[in-house]
């Protein structure tokens, strides 16, 4: 598939998803959302990747939302690309976020610079967040007159906590790498020309000894137990886990691997071998 917003490469079982308007500092517009769904159709789709990170090209990962209709960017009466539903609009950094949180691989960010608004909260969909030492982050939203966008109202408060999220929309200050690390927004910072290459390595590890089945059922049961008012669900949900997963043959290559002191050859496809219960949400 040709994109035009993005670049969409592979390193070895790892995709690397680039955010590609460098003349525009990667200013989010509607087509790039749309892109980006379609890679992450692409690469769900694909055994043979793993994971995906997203970084961004040029010297920022995303400057907020493109500006160029000028006062009328967040009027929906000006958006000729706006996805209705019933008396309201969807926020195009929602279905972004949507699509991520339901996705079945790993997603890591490798934020290389500036990011701002979307290009902040986008993000926080993501299972771990690695940056650069330049990268900087600014829910910025309210300055803009409008309010957190990508479902980060969610997001954000159970990855820095309440108070800090609310500081943080509220005041749209920017923030350092540093910052954002001493708040847990990141994982660790990184030179910034090893940045990529750092989280390939980083990402590569994560997943090369685990079964991508059980890496796709731990996503979600993790992820969605953040919906839940208490263990007896999650409870429900791994015993069903277990009894599906201990009778596959992932199960009989793990404990072998084990006992023969080998790395594991997993055969099971998230394409293809995903549990009956799955997605046990729907």
């Amino acid at each position: 598939m040709n994109f035009k917003t993005i670049i969409l490469e592979r390193r070895d079982n790892i995709a690397v998803l680039f955010l590609n308007r460098p003349d525009k500092l990667n200013a989010f517009t509607f087509s790039m959302m749309e892109e980006i769904v379609a890679a992450l159709d692409i690469i769900e789709a694909d055994d043979t990747f793993h994971a995906v990170i997203f970084s961004g090209k040029g010297r920022a990962f995303c400057a907020g939302a493109d500006l160029s209709s000028g006062q009328n960017t967040f009027n929906p009466s000006f958006d000729d690309f706006a996805i209705e539903e019933n008396d309201f609009r969807r926020d195009s950094g929602g279905i972004l976020t949507l699509r991520m949180y339901k996705f079945s691989k790993p997603i890591v960010m490798a934020c290389n610079g500036p990011a701002v608004g979307i290009g902040a909260s986008m993000q926080l969909a993501a299972d771990i967040r690695l940056a650069s030492e330049e990268a900087r982050f600014g829910f910025v939203f309210n300055n803009r007159g409008i309010v957190p966008d990508a479902c980060s109202s969610w997001f954000l408060p159970k990855i820095v906590g309440i108070s800090h999220a609310l500081e943080l929309t509220y005041s749209g200050r920017i923030i350092d790498a540093n910052e954002a690390l001493k708040l847990n927004l990141v994982s660790s910072l990184h030179h910034p020309d090893n940045l990529v290459d750092d989280a390939i390595e980083f990402t590569s590890n994560m997943v090369k000894n685990s079964a991508p089945v059980s890496i796709a059922l731990t996503r979600q049961m993790l992820w969605r137990s953040l919906e839940s008012s208490g263990p007896y669900e999650a409870h429900v949900i791994e015993s069903k886990a277990i009894n599906s997963r201990g009778a596959s043959a992932d199960a009989k290559e793990g404990v072998n691997s084990f006992l023969e002191k080998r790395p594991p050859s997993f055969s099971n496809k998230v394409s293809t071998d995903m549990p009956e219960f799955f997605p046990w949400w729907e």
